[in-house]
């Protein structure tokens, strides 16, 4: 019985060992169709860049072409400039501005957004390339090779700017020759002359020099010459930018000695439309303004008085909203020469009229005490008036004639006689001189007792001298 089912089991693997070799050479073949039907399916995904049939090494895997392999950084001691212990290194610079964000009169600063590049020669950073084609990294590579430590002259605040990354690049070529370029907003000192302010033209520099180095161990210079310094479209609000240009010098301290330094010049002149609609026009306006009180009755005291005041308290409010948008500098600037001259003016109105009514008062008590006006009139009332009165509308009372003495009657008879003498003298002969002139004295009495007089005068010689200073003052300053 056990020979039986042994014989079984023997027939039986005999039979199963050709239907398990024939499924497992099929197996493979699945296997390799799934491979495919999955590498068809990546190819699709990708836009058909990857071919899984054909297998390459990634590129930054090899050990060969690292960039720290490649250009030897660990080689060397980047701590040093290239050629330590040599001539000067050149370092070649070009700059392109992007934009002048803000000047400020108030803080003497400019704030400036430019593209800052470098151009040297370092032997320890070449590599051999079949292609003569550079290699281009970001700020993480820069951070171990050296750099020049070009800083600004006179900069208050500066800044990389670092969204999304760090704007920096670095391009170094087979032959060892390296561009570094990086984009920085700086804000540096401008020291600015208000004395022609707001007809004032600023001239402003940006400095670069080597913190470190002097000249013997680096040498700064313009790449392109000229031609090194290029600008956008730039437009600013109140200035106009006359000229861009390069320059270079020599700048020497007593510690270290002599360095190279690069100047970006720029000539800036004001707009002056501006200052015309908020300072100019109101203030010639509120001394306009000022002369209406010279065709106001003198009497009408509420009337002319307000105006005054009115004129006086605006120019002051003119004046000091200027003063608070510029630096408070020593010297006298071109607008507050206008303005103090606009609000003499003004003030002058105010003691003008002061002045017309003190010898109004004045006249007003001689008649009074003359007996040429009736002892019941008020003098009083005469300041009170609201400018529509005027003196012919004043009734003098005749007085009645006094008796006569013969005081009077003598007075009378030398009087008549001293008439009767001068009209019977013959008049002067020419070239015959008179004895006396009018004395101050005498003019000022006469102005006194004709004071609506200096109104009439004044509504010429005011405007007239207003327009004389602003010719002066315009063509004194526009020519700067």
């Amino acid at each position: 019985m056990n020979l039986v089912l042994l014989a079984f089991r023997l027939m039986c693997l005999a039979w199963l060992w050709p239907v398990t070799l024939l499924n497992g050479s099929h197996r493979p073949n699945k296997r390799r169709h799934k491979d495919v039907y999955l590498g068809e399916n990546t190819k699709n995904q990708h836009g058909g860049r990857i071919d899984f049939k054909m297998k390459k090494s990634d590129s930054t895997k090899s050990l060969l072409i690292k960039s720290e392999q490649l250009l030897r950084i660990e080689d060397h001691d980047f701590a040093m400039r290239p050629g330590f212990g040599g001539a000067a290194i050149p370092v070649g610079i070009d700059v392109q501005v992007e934009s002048i964000d803000s000047i400020s009169e108030v803080n003497m600063d400019f704030t400036m957004t430019l593209y800052l590049r470098h151009y040297w020669q370092d032997d320890r950073l070449a590599f051999p390339s079949s292609s003569n084609r550079s290699r281009t990294f970001d700020a993480r590579l820069v951070k171990k090779i050296w750099v020049p430590d070009v800083f600004f002259v006179h900069s208050k605040r500066s800044f990389i700017h670092d969204t999304t990354m760090e704007n920096i690049m670095l391009r170094v070529y087979p032959d060892g020759n390296i561009l570094y370029s990086v984009r920085i907003t700086v804000t540096a000192l401008c020291a600015m002359d208000f004395s022609s302010f707001p007809l004032d033209t600023q001239n402003c520099s940006l400095e670069l020099e080597s913190y470190a180095y002097n000249e013997n161990d680096l040498m700064l210079y313009w790449k392109n010459g000229n031609d090194s310094l290029r600008t956008d479209e730039i437009v600013l609000s109140q200035f106009f930018i006359e000229e861009f240009h390069p320059s270079f010098g020599l700048a020497f301290y007593s510690s270290t000695g002599w360095y190279n330094r690069l100047y970006i010049n720029f000539i800036l002149r004001r707009h002056i439309f501006f200052f015309m609609l908020q300072t100019y026009f109101p203030t010639m306006l509120m001394v306009m303004l000022s002369w209406v009180s010279f065709w106001i009755d003198r009497r009408a005291v509420p009337a002319r008085v307000s105006l005054g005041i009115t004129t006086v308290l605006t120019m002051s409010t003119i004046i000091t909203g200027v003063s608070a948008s510029m630096p408070q500098v020593s010297y006298v600037k071109a607008v507050d020469i206008y303005l103090w001259a606009s609000f003499l003016f003004v003030f002058l109105s105010v003691i003008e009229y002061a002045t017309v009514n003190y010898f109004t008062t004045v006249e007003e008590m001689k008649k009074l005490k003359g007996g040429k006006i009736p002892a019941n009139f008020n003098a009083t009332q005469t300041m009170a008036f609201d400018g529509c009165y005027h003196d012919n509308d004043i009734d003098l009372m005749p007085f009645p004639e006094l008796p006569s003495t013969p005081n009077t009657e003598r007075s009378r008879t030398a009087t008549l006689r001293n008439s009767r003498n001068s009209a019977a003298e013959p008049p002067p002969t020419e070239g015959t001189r008179l004895r006396r002139k009018k004395s101050i004295k005498h003019n000022l009495s006469f102005i006194m007792s004709n004071s609506y007089m200096i109104d009439s005068y004044s509504r010429v010689i005011f405007p007239m001298t207003y327009l004389l200073f602003n010719i002066i003052y315009w063509s004194l300053y526009s020519s700067r």
